[in-house]
């Protein structure tokens, strides 16, 4: 007979294998929102009555200007028209835009490189400028870090048509190649730095 007690076999911890769970639960979340956030045909922008709207409200406002300085009603139904219709122009530029990045997202076999080069490409093509050096400063608000130097942490967006700027950039201070940090006087010493065995 042995002299050994039995005990437990020592359990092995399983692990578990992935089974999609969780991402069909995110997207199905994904999906929820996107429901949530879709427009119903009523709530469409219809030009004909956000032209109405607008005229509507304009006569009341005009209604408060002296009678001598008020502009005739159609001259203001001719300035309103032509506001909407540009406004709505506008929006369907915008909306093309960004129908030709999703569909571009879409493109079977895409690699992230890939997407961002259409994507920028397409910014491009819509007027916009995308800064990526530090050396245009006014483009950029520094975020974080110590140094004299900078780098890109997002890059800036300027309208090349206006020169307005659209989003500004982020720096991070960087120390330069060749400098110590701060040796505690404030200033960066500028001596290079010593490569270590």
């Amino acid at each position: 007979m042995s002299t050994k007690k039995q005990g437990r076999k020592p359990t092995v911890k399983s692990v578990k294998k992935p089974t999609g769970q969780q991402h069909r639960k995110q997207a199905r979340a994904w999906e929820a929102d996107i429901e949530l956030r879709t427009y119903r045909p009523e709530q469409l922008l219809n030009p004909a009555e956000l032209l109405s709207r607008f005229t509507e409200r304009t006569r009341e406002l005009l209604g408060e200007v002296p009678e001598e300085h008020r502009p005739s009603d159609s001259k203001v139904s001719a300035v309103l028209r032509q506001a909407v219709l540009e406004a709505f122009r506008t929006r369907e530029e915008y909306v093309a835009r960004l129908v030709e990045t999703d569909a571009t997202s879409w493109t079977t076999g895409m690699s992230a490189l890939s997407l961002r080069r259409a994507i920028r490409t397409s910014l491009v093509d819509s007027g916009v400028r995308v800064v990526e050096s530090a050396d245009e400063r006014e483009h950029f608000v520094v975020v974080e870090g110590e140094g004299d130097g900078f780098e890109v942490v997002r890059p800036a967006y300027v309208d090349q048509a206006t020169g307005k700027l659209i989003l500004s950039g982020q720096l991070r201070r960087v120390l330069r190649p060749g400098t110590r940090a701060d040796s505690g006087t404030g200033e960066q010493d500028a001596s290079p730095r010593e490569d270590k065995p």
